[in-house]
Protein backbone atom coordinates (compact mmCIF):
# COMPACT_ATOMS: atom_id res chain seq x y z
CA UNK A 1 0.00 0.00 0.00
CA UNK A 2 1.55 3.58 -0.79
CA UNK A 3 2.03 5.30 2.39
CA UNK A 4 1.23 9.03 2.13
CA UNK A 5 3.00 11.30 5.27
CA UNK A 6 1.00 14.69 4.51
CA UNK A 7 -2.17 14.57 2.33
CA UNK A 8 -2.27 18.51 2.43
CA UNK A 9 1.29 19.01 1.48
CA UNK A 10 0.90 16.77 -1.72
CA UNK A 11 -2.47 18.18 -2.56
CA UNK A 12 -1.32 21.86 -2.97
CA UNK A 13 1.77 20.34 -4.92
CA UNK A 14 -0.55 17.60 -7.45
CA UNK A 15 -4.22 19.23 -6.80
CA UNK A 16 -7.16 18.80 -4.69
CA UNK A 17 -8.23 15.86 -6.81
CA UNK A 18 -5.63 13.29 -6.00
CA UNK A 19 -7.00 12.63 -2.45
CA UNK A 20 -11.07 12.59 -0.93
CA UNK A 21 -9.50 14.36 1.78
CA UNK A 22 -8.55 17.49 0.32
CA UNK A 23 -11.53 17.41 -2.20
CA UNK A 24 -14.10 20.16 0.38
CA UNK A 25 -14.60 23.81 0.75
CA UNK A 26 -11.74 24.05 3.69
CA UNK A 27 -9.43 22.67 1.63
CA UNK A 28 -10.00 24.71 -1.57
CA UNK A 29 -9.67 28.10 0.71
CA UNK A 30 -6.37 27.44 2.34
CA UNK A 31 -5.27 27.06 -1.08
CA UNK A 32 -6.22 30.35 -2.37
CA UNK A 33 -5.08 31.76 0.56
CA UNK A 34 -1.03 30.54 -0.34
CA UNK A 35 1.08 31.53 -2.95
CA UNK A 36 2.28 28.87 -4.99
CA UNK A 37 5.79 28.53 -4.85
CA UNK A 38 7.45 28.82 -9.05
CA UNK A 39 10.51 26.19 -9.73
CA UNK A 40 13.06 26.65 -12.09
CA UNK A 41 13.06 23.86 -14.38
CA UNK A 42 13.89 19.87 -13.44
CA UNK A 43 11.51 18.33 -11.01
CA UNK A 44 9.51 21.14 -9.39
CA UNK A 45 7.10 22.05 -12.64
CA UNK A 46 8.94 24.10 -15.21
CA UNK A 47 9.91 21.92 -18.62
CA UNK A 48 8.73 18.98 -20.31
CA UNK A 49 10.05 16.44 -17.67
CA UNK A 50 8.97 18.75 -14.56
CA UNK A 51 5.39 18.55 -16.48
CA UNK A 52 5.61 14.54 -17.35
CA UNK A 53 6.96 13.96 -13.36
CA UNK A 54 3.96 16.31 -11.90
CA UNK A 55 1.13 14.20 -13.79
CA UNK A 56 2.75 10.64 -13.18
CA UNK A 57 2.95 11.74 -9.96
CA UNK A 58 -0.84 13.07 -10.02
CA UNK A 59 -2.09 9.71 -11.23
CA UNK A 60 -0.09 7.53 -9.08
CA UNK A 61 -1.22 9.34 -5.80
CA UNK A 62 -4.37 9.46 -7.26
CA UNK A 63 -4.83 5.37 -7.80
CA UNK A 64 -2.43 4.78 -4.55
CA UNK A 65 -0.34 3.13 -6.38
CA UNK A 66 3.49 2.49 -6.05
CA UNK A 67 5.86 3.36 -8.75
CA UNK A 68 6.87 0.33 -9.44
CA UNK A 69 2.82 -0.61 -10.49
CA UNK A 70 1.98 2.20 -11.83
CA UNK A 71 4.79 2.03 -14.16
CA UNK A 72 3.98 -1.75 -15.39
CA UNK A 73 0.09 -0.48 -16.00
CA UNK A 74 1.46 2.15 -18.35
CA UNK A 75 3.81 0.14 -20.09
CA UNK A 76 0.67 -2.91 -20.69
CA UNK A 77 -1.44 -0.17 -21.98
CA UNK A 78 0.99 1.57 -24.30
CA UNK A 79 0.56 -1.53 -26.09
CA UNK A 80 -2.76 -1.01 -26.77
CA UNK A 81 -4.39 0.39 -30.13
CA UNK A 82 -5.85 3.51 -27.48
CA UNK A 83 -3.33 3.53 -24.62
CA UNK A 84 -5.19 5.75 -22.45
CA UNK A 85 -8.44 4.36 -22.60
CA UNK A 86 -6.56 1.47 -21.86
CA UNK A 87 -4.47 2.59 -18.73
CA UNK A 88 -7.56 4.62 -17.80
CA UNK A 89 -9.52 0.99 -17.75
CA UNK A 90 -7.17 -0.58 -15.89
CA UNK A 91 -7.35 1.61 -12.92
CA UNK A 92 -10.63 2.03 -12.70
CA UNK A 93 -11.11 -1.75 -12.81
CA UNK A 94 -8.95 -2.65 -9.80
CA UNK A 95 -11.12 -4.37 -7.38
CA UNK A 96 -10.01 -1.62 -4.75
CA UNK A 97 -10.78 1.25 -6.94
CA UNK A 98 -14.11 -0.66 -8.14
CA UNK A 99 -15.32 -0.92 -4.24
CA UNK A 100 -14.61 3.19 -3.72
CA UNK A 101 -16.59 3.52 -7.39
CA UNK A 102 -19.28 1.64 -5.90
CA UNK A 103 -19.88 3.44 -2.35
CA UNK A 104 -18.87 0.36 -0.79
CA UNK A 105 -16.16 2.53 1.05
CA UNK A 106 -15.88 6.49 1.32
CA UNK A 107 -12.34 6.72 0.33
CA UNK A 108 -9.80 4.71 -2.04
CA UNK A 109 -7.71 4.70 1.19
CA UNK A 110 -10.32 2.94 2.68
CA UNK A 111 -11.48 0.25 -0.18
CA UNK A 112 -7.67 -1.08 -0.21
CA UNK A 113 -7.88 -1.39 3.54
CA UNK A 114 -11.40 -3.66 3.30
CA UNK A 115 -10.36 -5.07 0.71
CA UNK A 116 -6.54 -5.98 2.26
CA UNK A 117 -8.47 -6.89 5.57
CA UNK A 118 -11.17 -9.66 3.39
CA UNK A 119 -13.81 -7.89 3.81
CA UNK A 120 -15.23 -8.19 -0.23
CA UNK A 121 -15.78 -10.75 -1.95
CA UNK A 122 -16.16 -10.79 -6.48
CA UNK A 123 -18.11 -13.38 -7.61
CA UNK A 124 -18.35 -15.16 -4.20
CA UNK A 125 -15.14 -15.67 -3.53
CA UNK A 126 -13.19 -13.41 -1.03
CA UNK A 127 -10.22 -11.59 -2.28
CA UNK A 128 -7.25 -10.08 -0.34
CA UNK A 129 -5.49 -8.07 -3.22
CA UNK A 130 -6.71 -4.62 -4.16
CA UNK A 131 -5.06 -4.95 -7.84
CA UNK A 132 -7.42 -7.77 -8.91
CA UNK A 133 -8.96 -6.73 -11.81
CA UNK A 134 -12.83 -6.86 -12.14
CA UNK A 135 -15.11 -7.00 -15.10
CA UNK A 136 -18.51 -6.75 -16.57
CA UNK A 137 -20.88 -8.81 -14.72
CA UNK A 138 -18.94 -9.23 -11.90
CA UNK A 139 -20.53 -9.18 -7.87
CA UNK A 140 -19.15 -7.20 -5.40
CA UNK A 141 -20.16 -7.86 -2.12
CA UNK A 142 -19.33 -7.22 1.58
CA UNK A 143 -18.75 -10.88 3.09
CA UNK A 144 -21.24 -12.39 5.38
CA UNK A 145 -18.58 -12.32 8.34
CA UNK A 146 -18.30 -8.42 7.48
CA UNK A 147 -21.27 -7.49 7.23
CA UNK A 148 -22.16 -6.59 11.00
CA UNK A 149 -18.84 -4.28 11.19
CA UNK A 150 -18.92 -0.61 11.55
CA UNK A 151 -17.43 -0.20 8.21
CA UNK A 152 -20.49 -0.98 6.33
CA UNK A 153 -23.57 -0.85 9.25
CA UNK A 154 -23.76 2.70 8.32
CA UNK A 155 -23.82 2.35 4.56
CA UNK A 156 -27.63 2.56 4.15
CA UNK A 157 -28.09 5.17 6.47
CA UNK A 158 -24.93 7.39 4.75
CA UNK A 159 -26.48 6.83 1.17
CA UNK A 160 -30.67 8.23 2.13
CA UNK A 161 -28.63 10.93 3.05
CA UNK A 162 -26.35 11.56 -0.29
CA UNK A 163 -22.73 10.65 1.31
CA UNK A 164 -22.37 7.35 -0.64
CA UNK A 165 -21.14 8.32 -4.43
CA UNK A 166 -21.30 5.64 -7.18
CA UNK A 167 -20.03 5.60 -10.90
CA UNK A 168 -22.64 5.02 -13.55
CA UNK A 169 -20.88 1.65 -14.30
CA UNK A 170 -21.17 0.10 -11.07
CA UNK A 171 -24.76 -0.58 -9.60
CA UNK A 172 -25.13 -0.68 -5.65
CA UNK A 173 -27.58 -2.31 -3.29
CA UNK A 174 -27.37 -0.93 -0.02
CA UNK A 175 -29.52 -3.49 1.74
CA UNK A 176 -27.55 -6.44 0.21
CA UNK A 177 -24.21 -4.96 0.25
CA UNK A 178 -23.67 -5.77 -3.01
CA UNK A 179 -22.87 -4.13 -6.06
CA UNK A 180 -22.39 -4.79 -10.09
CA UNK A 181 -20.03 -4.09 -12.66
CA UNK A 182 -22.49 -3.01 -15.05
CA UNK A 183 -20.28 -1.66 -17.95
CA UNK A 184 -16.78 -0.96 -18.57
CA UNK A 185 -15.71 2.68 -17.35
CA UNK A 186 -15.27 5.35 -20.28
CA UNK A 187 -12.49 7.14 -20.65
CA UNK A 188 -13.43 11.06 -21.06
CA UNK A 189 -10.10 13.32 -20.36
CA UNK A 190 -12.44 16.07 -19.03
CA UNK A 191 -14.25 14.59 -16.68
CA UNK A 192 -11.02 11.96 -15.76
CA UNK A 193 -8.75 15.19 -14.75
CA UNK A 194 -5.93 12.85 -15.72
CA UNK A 195 -3.52 13.50 -18.91
CA UNK A 196 -2.85 9.89 -19.15
CA UNK A 197 -0.95 11.06 -22.54
CA UNK A 198 1.86 13.02 -20.14
CA UNK A 199 2.16 9.55 -18.46
CA UNK A 200 3.20 7.98 -21.49
CA UNK A 201 5.67 10.90 -22.21
CA UNK A 202 7.29 10.37 -18.74
CA UNK A 203 7.63 6.56 -19.39
CA UNK A 204 9.10 6.53 -22.67
CA UNK A 205 11.82 9.07 -22.26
Amino acid sequence: MLLVKSKYKIAKRLGAGVFEKTQTPKFALAESRSPRKMSRGGRGGGGDYGRQLLEKQRVRYTYGLSEKQLSNYAHTAFEQANPSEALHKALELRADNAVYRAGLALTRRAARQVVSHGHITVNGHRITTPSVRVKKGDILAVREGSRTSPLFASLAEKAKEGEVRTSNWIALDTDLLRAEVTAEPAYTPGETGLDYATVFEFYSR
